[in-house]
């Protein structure tokens, strides 16, 4: 949620950000007049409180009793009109880094850089679902049969690598001279403090959910009514609130954490999209990073996620292209993203694999978490939260790359340990 102070100096900013993120709807002028009127209110509130002290010092009954009335009655007008207030300040997107290209859909993001050589095949490459078939280790029929559409069944070593991801991740995230080396690579200045692994639910509360701003939209979500519960959608959507209602000091920042996780979406908008294979599923797992920072470090923090995942692709030899993503395309609370695209040599074209999300102290507003300056003042933290993995993604890339003409695959060198060894994925028997 945006600083209504903010709002009030910078109205044609919000605007922009209004029109450039296709969220035109709001009524900002509504805004300003209800923030004028509660700021007006809130000097009643205070200046009634204020004669009631007096008259209770003066013992004049018949005052006190008609203050009373008067302020429950203001008090009334401020949570009526505080609560219509609330309900337009949330409509209002985070407002777009100065970076961040315009424009109304996916089209316009651009292509920053590239890395990696297309491989080059001697034979037709397939696309996974047919390698995995062939190879017996992808079930989609059998997830179908089970679950319905946009479920599938891993196994054998298919299922093995996604654990090697995991642990490839543990290792490179829980290493500070490994963290400390990107840190020098990519010339980024900031703390080479590890990531500290989390566990964490993968229900929560809707209104928690909705004061991170990822319940919306709630067709894309498993809403469970009558518990009040979502599932999420992404590790991060558990791990932004775990300081909600509460102020850091900034000695402990930066504070960096991930998890692994399943993550449930309805794909209510992908009717007839993608429906082969694992790119698009109801289910599937991710690797999230999350970090609290001062605000002066928010971007830092940020390049440095996308020098980690730069570096995880890059250690799996998958060529693929940093992309940043325009206004039209980007999240609703997101302040600058960044998102990487891999090679998919079946698919003959580059596919979302990672996304990379700084969104300030937009969802600290909401969540109440705050900072605590040396001077003693206090302002939200900043958040941004990033994947590692998006493991079936990640599986995909693999499997399309690193195809064989026999028909095996290849596991790329650096996942070869967490695998016992094994340099190929032959047909499970």
């Amino acid at each position: 949620m945006l600083d209504i102070t903010f709002i009030r100096e910078n109205p044609d900013i919000v605007r922009a950000a209004l029109k450039n993120k296709n969220r035109e709807g709001v009524d900002l002028d509504r805004v300003l007049v209800l923030a004028d009127e509660r700021k007006k209110l809130a000097g009643e509130v205070s200046e009634i409180n204020r004669k009631r002290g007096v008259a209770q010092e003066a013992r004049d009954a018949e005052a006190g009793k008609q203050l009373k009335e008067d302020l429950r009655i203001a008090e009334e007008k401020y949570q009526t009109l505080e609560k219509e207030l609330v309900s337009l300040l949330v409509k209002i997107p985070n407002i777009p880094s100065a970076d961040t290209p315009i424009g109304p859909d996916e089209s316009a993001n651009q292509v920053v850089r590239q890395w990696g050589e297309k491989p080059q095949f001697t034979f037709t490459p397939k696309a996974h679902w047919d390698i995995g078939k062939d190879l017996g280790v992808l079930y989609s029929e059998t997830g179908a049969k089970v679950s319905g559409a946009r479920f599938t069944y891993l196994a054998g070593d298919l299922a093995l690598l996604q654990f090697a991801l995991l642990n490839f991740t543990i290792k490179t995230l829980t290493s500070r001279d490994v963290l400390r080396a990107i840190i020098q690579t990519a010339n980024i200045s900031v703390s080479d403090n590890p990531f500290t692994l989390i566990v964490p639910p993968v229900m929560m509360r809707s209104q928690v959910m909705n004061r991170m701003a990822r319940l919306d939209p709630i067709e894309d979500r498993f809403y469970f009514e009558k518990d009040d519960l979502v599932l999420v959608g992404s590790a991060e959507h558990t791990l932004g609130p775990i300081y909600m209602d509460e102020t850091l000091t900034e000695e402990v920042l930066p504070i960096r954490y991930f998890a692994y996780t399943p993550a449930f979406r309805r794909e209510a908008g992908a009717a007839g999209k993608d429906t082969r294979g694992i790119l698009r599923q109801h289910q599937f797992d991710k690797i999230e990073m999350e970090v609290f920072s001062k605000p002066e470090d928010g971007f830092a923090e940020q390049d440095f996620l996308v020098a980690i995942q730069e570096y995880l692709m890059q250690q799996l030899k998958l060529p693929h292209q940093v992309v940043s993503v325009c206004t039209g395309d980007m999240g609703f609370p997101d302040q600058r993203q960044i998102d990487i695209e891999t090679w998919m040599p079946g698919q003959d074209t580059y596919r979302e694999t990672h996304s990379a999300d700084y969104v300030g102290g937009f969802q600290a507003r909401r969540l109440n978490t705050k900072v605590k300056r040396s001077d003693g003042t206090s302002e939200p933290v900043h958040m941004n939260d990033a994947t590692a993995f998006a493991v079936g993604r990640t599986l995909i890339a693999i499997l399309e790359n690193y195809q064989n003409e026999d028909g095996t695959v290849t596991i790329p060198e650096v996942l070869r340990p967490y695998m016992g060894g094994k340099e190929k994925i032959e047909k499970n028997s």
